[in-house]
């Protein structure tokens, strides 16, 4: 067999363009081996634990010359320090449907699309199944995270008309806590989910009317390299979540 003129011609364009491809390739690696700045990223406390830790794991391990720093703060708090450069990426929490926060001018990738679980102690009624309506939640006693300024609080469940709230607590851990200790239940974001203590049993929520919620990488149109690298980490410790 021999080849056509035709295919001797698409033969060599075709060594052509994979010899550039290489030299890309390589010059690409270069770059990445060769990041020697700093990177500013903040983040909600509901993300920290597990998605930017990893993530802060992983760019150590490719880029070890990166100096990171670090700040946890509400949504408002962070895209605040975003928008006057003391931060370059903001890991922050939005509701689908109509924005609360102001967005324009930035860029958003979104890392997860993360219904809300509701957190029950390992006795009670509910806990014995792995979906639960939202109605059957109108009667509980609701463990709140304590509202400080204008920062965004996880109360009861959303769509819920006055709910009873027991409790009132900052961290995760003490609000974790409560419902291990029978005080009531509450809300959990899910890449949380690994952090619930023994005694607490964890149940996602039926609501049609709940439009849900997600967690986005936000940075200012024009971002470093340093940046685009904590964002390529927490886009891949994000999708391992999943």
């Amino acid at each position: 067999m021999t080849p056509t003129e035709a295919g001797l011609a698409f033969v060599r364009h075709a060594a052509d363009i994979l010899s550039s491809l290489d030299t890309a390739l390589r010059e690409v690696n270069a770059l990445r081996q060769h990041i020697t700045g700093c990177v500013a990223v903040g983040a909600i406390s509901a993300a920290a634990p597990s998605l930017v830790s990893r993530a802060f794991a992983q760019l150590a391990d490719e880029h070890p010359h990166v100096t990171v720093s670090f700040v946890e703060d509400s949504t408002p708090g962070l895209l605040r320090q975003l928008r006057s450069n003391r931060l370059d990426v903001a890991v922050v929490g939005v509701c689908a449907g109509p924005q609360e926060h102001d967005l324009d001018g930035l860029r958003q990738e979104t890392l997860l699309e993360d219904d809300l679980r509701v957190a029950l102690p390992s006795r009670h009624p509910l806990a014995t199944r792995s979906l639960v309506r939202a109605d059957e939640l109108r009667h509980e006693s609701w463990i709140v995270e304590s509202a400080v300024g204008d920062s965004p609080y996880y109360g009861a469940w959303p769509t819920l008309v006055q709910p009873t709230i027991t409790h009132q607590a900052r961290d995760w851990s003490t609000r974790l806590g409560m419902v291990a200790a029978g005080l009531g239940i509450c809300l959990l974001p899910g890449m949380t989910v690994p952090s619930a203590p023994a005694g607490v049993t964890i149940a996602r929520v039926e609501d049609r009317h709940w439009q849900g919620r997600a967690t986005i990488a936000v940075t200012n149109e024009q971002r470093s390299p340093e940046a685009d690298a904590a964002v390529a980490a927490l886009r891949q410790q994000a999708s391992d979540l999943r």
